[in-house]
């Protein structure tokens, strides 16, 4: 892969990150319901932190090669 392919998607998914932590999308998880026992928005953000913390670091590994 060229730099210069990793660094757009990068940038896509900082961008995407953005946008997830953005108010539109937040507000659709600002609910009275529960996921395993815990409420819905704090899981949604740190399952939605996670999915963007393990894409950045794939694709920053497959940058590398």
């Amino acid at each position: 892969m060229t730099k210069g392919v990793g660094m757009q998607r990068l940038m896509a998914l900082f961008f995407g990150g953005m946008v997830l932590f953005n108010f539109p999308l937040l507000a659709l998880w600002d609910r009275d319901l529960s996921l395993f026992g815990l409420p819905l928005f704090p899981a949604a953000l740190f399952i939605g932190w996670g999915v963007l913390i393990a894409a950045l670091a794939w694709t920053v590994e497959r940058v590398d090669r």
